[in-house]
């Protein structure tokens, strides 16, 4: 037969090419099971053929499903929601799913955009890493029963499914930990104070001090993005107070590498004049010089259970929002030590 343009083949084109029914073809599409292999191969073939295009619009307004689950990240740029990608397509390969990823690049206004695309038939249901803006379309997701699940955040109520880490604990264990090996003037270097995983991050790190007795000094905090380049400018800041701080404890182990940089370009020694600890525990982590000491965040794991929360409430729409915080763990390497600062002198 003559082949046609994507855009205007159709559903029984298909069937024609493939030799069977409509009913068939529909049944591959769905991901069904009472299909003979063969069957589905020369359906799958004729589709390839023809060029057609499944319209997951279509089949979602006409009351199937798209078999896609939609993601929303901020961002591509680190092993961080690579690692959290990871534990999600875990999850979706074997039920069958695909999915949709969009990048904000951290704008705000993106979210609301995407996740209004998304919800218009074009996936199931929705995964949103670190959100920025939620209050912008929750309470639409909600009103319209639009499954949908938070990685790394809490939300803004207890209606709210989302899978977050223990932040304020990992802050505090961060700086226990520094403080129990000498340690009196702790920088620290936020994320963006408008997520409440750095937020939280931040106020662990204010009770680790007060719980040992040392008076929380603001100048020793400098707000950072989750960037290296804020992780460097805050250090090179710290480095340049009168009395610098022997110890910087970054809010990701990426702001750790900038102050790495940092600390080397003051000739400063890593750990001996400075110690510096990090937070996620992504690969690069073990491999930096010296090896980041860290706390890590089970982020594969976060990605795995929130896809496994997510198709759970597809399959049945009757379950209710579960939130659900992972244990952080304290990785012990190379990077800190007792203070020990000896003669060295920070660069300007």
């Amino acid at each position: 037969m003559t082949k046609k343009t994507s855009g205007n083949v159709t559903i029984v084109d298909v069937a024609r090419e493939a030799g069977v029914s409509y009913t068939t073809v529909s049944r591959v599409l769905n991901n069904k099971e009472n299909v003979k292999p063969e069957t589905r191969e020369r359906v799958l073939t004729a589709m390839t053929r023809l060029g057609y295009v499944v319209d997951q619009r279509a089949r979602s307004l006409a009351g199937g499903h798209s078999q896609v689950i939609g993601l929303l990240v901020h961002d591509l740029g680190t092993s961080y929601i690579g690692l959290i990608i990871r534990g999600i397509e875990a999850e979706l390969a074997p039920a069958q799913y695909d999915l949709l990823l969009y990048t904000t690049h951290r704008r705000k206004t993106k979210e609301s955009v995407y996740v209004a695309t998304l919800t218009r038939g074009l996936a199931d249901g929705l995964l949103i890493v670190l959100p920025r803006n939620p209050g912008a379309y929750l309470e639409t997701l909600r009103v319209s029963n639009f499954p949908y699940v938070l990685i790394d955040h809490r939300g803004v109520s207890e209606e709210i499914s989302a899978v977050t880490a223990a932040n304020w604990q990992g802050g505090y264990t961060a700086t226990e930990y520094l403080i129990k090996l000498g340690h009196r003037r702790i920088g620290h270097i936020t994320g963006s104070m408008d997520q409440g995983c750095a937020r939280d991050r931040l106020e662990g790190y204010k009770a680790a001090l007060a719980d040992h007795g040392i008076p929380f000094d603001p100048e020793l905090v400098q707000e950072g993005d989750f960037f290296q380049p804020a992780g460097y400018n805050g250090t090179r800041a710290l480095l340049n107070l009168p009395d610098p701080p022997t110890a910087i404890f970054a809010a990701n182990d990426v702001m750790a590498f900038g102050a790495m940089e940092a600390i080397r370009e003051c000739n400063l020694r890593i750990p001996e004049d400075v110690s510096v600890m990090g937070f996620d525990d992504i690969p690069e982590a073990s491999r930096v010089h010296p090896p980041l000491t860290t706390i890590q965040q089970p982020l594969e794991e976060m990605g795995r259970l929130a896809t496994r929360m997510l198709l759970e409430r597809l399959r049945d729409p009757a379950i209710g929002p579960r939130r659900v915080e992972l244990p952080t763990r304290l990785i012990v390497r190379q990077s800190c030590q007792p203070p020990g600062r000896g003669n060295a002198q920070a660069g300007g």
